[in-house]
């Protein structure tokens, strides 16, 4: 497997070619916003002009077949929650405040998109090619320690009672090794989650800094529970080494928009 670059129009974007539903790792590239928002800017609460938001909004759920007031999404918190969400749960009003609080949901509704943001963290995006059960999960370095991907596949089994090994997860763009420094407070949670496992995460480059592998670290978790390694994919792309084409929260700070990873439910 492996996740790859396309272009549609003005929009340039990441999927697997494995994951035979609609879905999209989204770049700052083919939108309408302007000045530090520019240009595909989907975050909806960082000062962008609302007419722009919503017109890049429109530019990439067409491009997935759906619309934009359908979308399901959360708001994030770096905690372990995975939904279970139904239509009910659709945005309606992208705008619109929303209640609940979660880094990841999944579904077995037909038609039905979700969406996780992100700007550094990890975007994971689940399919089982068997049930048609998607899900979208949002995992900072906290959520990832969490095991909150392990939560997702968990709760997306539960939905059809599925096997994982149909199941296909692809690890989008987020910050890499070569950017994410941190102090010991990472490590050590990632070797309380992982145990020896963690020497393949973690790196040490000075006295009490370290660089750690988050997309590695939700890999190795994912086969804990049970997915096949050729069924796991992951984006090498750095978002930090890359300000040109994403948001990185390092990089860039809070002046900035935010990607989107988008993933539709089959029809039925």
């Amino acid at each position: 497997m492996a996740i790859v670059m396309r272009e549609s129009r003005d929009l340039v974007y990441l999927v697997d070619d494995e994951i035979r539903v609609p879905h999209a790792f989204t770049t700052r590239l083919g939108g309408v916003s302007e000045g530090v928002f520019a240009s595909l800017n989907l975050g909806i609460n960082r000062g962008d002009n609302r007419d722009a938001v919503t017109e890049n909004y429109r530019r990439i759920t067409r491009l997935l077949g759906t619309a934009a007031e359908d979308l399901v999404f959360s708001r994030q918190v770096h905690g372990d929650r995975v939904r279970v969400v139904t239509s009910v749960d659709q945005a309606v009003d992208i705008f619109r405040p929303t209640e609940h609080e979660a880094d990841g949901s999944v579904t077995i509704e037909r038609d039905l998109p979700l969406a996780a943001f992100y700007a550094d963290c990890i975007p994971i995006l689940l399919w089982d090619e068997s049930t048609g059960a998607v899900g979208a999960v949002h995992a900072g370095w906290r959520s990832t320690v969490l095991d909150i991907v392990g939560r997702a596949v968990e709760k997306l089994l539960l939905l059809s009672d599925g096997n994982p090994q149909t199941i296909r997860a692809a690890i989008g763009p987020g910050i890499g090794p070569c950017c994410f420094e941190a102090g010991p407070e990472v490590p050590e949670a990632v070797t309380a989650c992982l145990g020896d496992e963690a020497r393949f995460c973690i790196q040490d480059v000075a006295p009490g800094k370290f660089v750690v592998d988050l997309k590695e670290t939700n890999r190795r978790l994912l086969l804990r529970r049970g997915l096949l390694p050729a069924h796991i994919s992951a984006a090498e792309h750095c978002t930090m080494c890359m300000p040109e084409l994403f948001w990185s929260h390092r990089f860039h700070g809070e002046d900035r928009g935010s990607q989107a990873a988008l993933i539709l439910s089959p029809e039925g």
